[in-house]
């Protein structure tokens, strides 16, 4: 990274205006980064336009819709994001998650609809902007890749789903989850439309040879271009191709949509859906460009400016918008230097909204098509999923199960499964933490967990654990249990056991209660539970629970070689230490 960019880049420490970091790395601004930030916007315009208009179809709202969404959201945006690559944009996932959660709501009223979508953006932009109020940046983490991986196969595949018909040239089903699609379309196969199918595949296939030989260019927009010609030249709309249809010219003036209370109500479980998958994927774009140049990412700055582009996209009659992964990967491979990259761009998307937006109408929906299959197809990661079989089935199983809601549940559900599913598994890891026997490191005074290390020494008459967590309710049972049963399964006979707590910053009531009554049950056997290397908040802890007696005292200098020493002082029968 350029040093002079990377100290003024939003992703630099906190400044004086670290709520609005555009002001801060403007007052550094530079000559030569505009003309890379202008050949960067261009690019992502060029992008943006095609996605606008295919993400728009996915949501089942007119294509301006999708145009209004990314130009008013693009405006805001780059004032607040701590990221310099990354792009707002519509996306593929919460695009479907739209239109297929706001059909029972709207009755089939397309004004109504489009009015559902943008409140649902606005409220996106309430919840955005309270955990950012609250610092909840780092909420996103409880979200696990891999469930993230399951969700977007799923999405994929449901998506696949609802262009297959439009890329034949027939209608597709009109509601319905993934399976009921699939039988439509393998249903009504016969009913294909062989002109409309012939143009889908040829821009099918130019768009997947543009991925390959001519990466980071915007290939889609002239595969848009190129259909739009054809179905003037060719006269596609009299062969039966089924053409985008008018694009109203011209911009709406910002406003409050027109819905009730109840609506409201009824659209907060889709708002939050739609802020999980925006907050997720807006903060894995910025932690994978930091990682790759460099910098610091604020997590709890992009909710702040994921609120403002979605206040702007709801106020400017679109919907729901987030980082986009494709279109920050152009932005960056275009050579954006800051984020201004991403308000030229909205500014050539308002310049097209605004004048040149009839040509559109001859788009022909194969091509259309054609651009959301290809934009998708890298939802469905493959190389990812053979990774997780390889490296943790059990992380395997929990992409699974996420995909398989999707499939199985629809959109809006299988997000809130696959939230569960990551809950889930954060409480049973931490509800069952590693319990290591230490044995001494030969040669040593030093003490290490006896499993990796089998080549440690035990001390006959001693056991030694770590419970390698903070000690609280709903895991000290598991850890209590495993000490116990640890003792139990020796074959010598044990006189002391040592409690190594350095790798426990916190221990609740609850859990010195319950260390307290482990050593009243191992004294009645005879032996002996010390507690050492504790911290000064366990220590403190301890004491006020009045366990710290019962744990042998708790002293802040004592080491587990320090309470061998003291044991054999004290003539507890410790022989010499033998090699396991």
């Amino acid at each position: 990274m350029d040093p002079a960019i990377e100290n003024l880049a939003p992703s630099s420490p906190v400044t004086r205006w670290r709520w609005v970091p555009a002001l801060n790395w403007m007052r550094g601004y530079q000559s030569p980064w505009f003309r890379a930030d202008l050949i960067a916007g261009i690019t992502l315009a060029a992008y943006l336009l095609p996605a606008g208009l295919g993400d728009a179809s996915l949501a089942n709202l007119p294509p301006e819709a999708g145009l209004y969404a990314c130009l008013f959201s693009g405006l805001v945006f780059w004032i607040f994001c701590s990221s310099r690559h990354t792009a707002i944009t519509v996306t593929s996932a919460i695009s479907i998650l739209v239109g297929v959660s706001l059909g029972d709501i709207a009755g089939g009223d397309p004004s109504r609809f489009r009015a559902l979508a943008a409140c649902a953006a606005l409220l996106v932009a309430v919840i955005a902007f309270a955990a950012w109020l609250v610092s909840a940046g780092t909420i996103v983490n409880f979200i696990s890749e891999s469930v993230m991986l399951g969700f977007k196969c799923g999405v994929a595949l449901f998506l696949a789903s609802t262009q297959l018909p439009k890329l034949f040239g027939f209608s597709g089903a009109h509601g319905g989850g993934f399976w009921e699609r699939s039988g439509h379309f393998f249903k009504h196969i016969d009913d294909t439309n062989f002109s409309a199918v012939i143009l889908g595949l040829a821009a099918l296939a130019a768009l997947i040879c543009g991925k390959i030989f001519l990466k980071n260019r915007p290939v889609a927009l002239f595969v848009v271009i190129a259909g739009i010609i054809s179905a003037s030249l060719l006269s596609l709309e009299a062969r039966g191709v089924k053409l985008l249809g008018d694009v109203p010219r011209g911009l709406p003036l910002p406003r409050l949509p027109n819905v009730g209370w109840n609506d409201v109500n009824d659209l907060i479980p889709l708002a939050f859906a739609c802020f999980l998958l925006a907050a997720v994927e807006t903060a894995a774009i910025g932690r994978m460009f930091t990682g790759k140049h460099g910098g610091r990412l604020d997590s709890n700055q992009e909710l702040l400016a994921l609120a403002a582009a979605n206040l702007a996209a709801g106020l400017g009659q679109g919907f729901a918008v987030s980082g986009g992964m494709s279109q920050s990967l152009v932005n960056e491979g275009g050579g954006a230097k800051t984020p201004f990259s991403g308000f030229i761009a909205a500014c050539i998307v308002l310049l097209v909204a605004a004048f040149f937006s009839g040509p559109l109408r001859n788009l022909p929906q194969p091509v259309l098509a054609a651009v959301v299959l290809v934009a998708v197809a890298g939802l469905f990661n493959v190389s990812a999923l053979r990774r997780l079989w390889r490296a943790d089935r059990t992380e395997f199983i929990t992409a699974a199960a996420a995909l398989m809601g999707v499939l199985g549940s629809g959109l809006l559900r299988g997000v809130l499964i696959g939230a569960i599913i990551s809950l889930v598994q954060l409480l049973r890891r931490a509800s069952h933490p590693h319990v290591a026997e230490l044995g001494r490191v030969p040669g040593t005074r030093r003490f290490s967990d006896c499993k990796r290390h089998p080549d440690n020494q035990s001390v006959p008459g001693v056991a030694i654990f770590r419970p390698e967590s903070g000690l609280v309710y709903f895991n000290i049972d598991h850890v209590r249990d495993t000490i116990r049963q640890a003792v139990h399964d020796r074959r010598e006979t044990t006189k002391l056991v040592l409690l190594d707590l350095s790798a426990s910053p916190h221990v609740d009531v609850q859990s010195a209660d319950a260390l307290a009554e482990l050593a009243d049950e191992l004294l009645s056997e005879g032996i002996r539970l010390q507690a050492v290397e504790a911290h000064a908040a366990v220590r403190d802890r301890l004491r006020a629970a009045g366990a710290d007696v019962k744990l042998g005292g708790i002293n802040r200098l004592r080491a587990v070689s320090d309470a061998l020493d003291d044991a054999e002082h004290e003539n507890v029968p410790l022989s010499e230490p033998v090699t396991n």
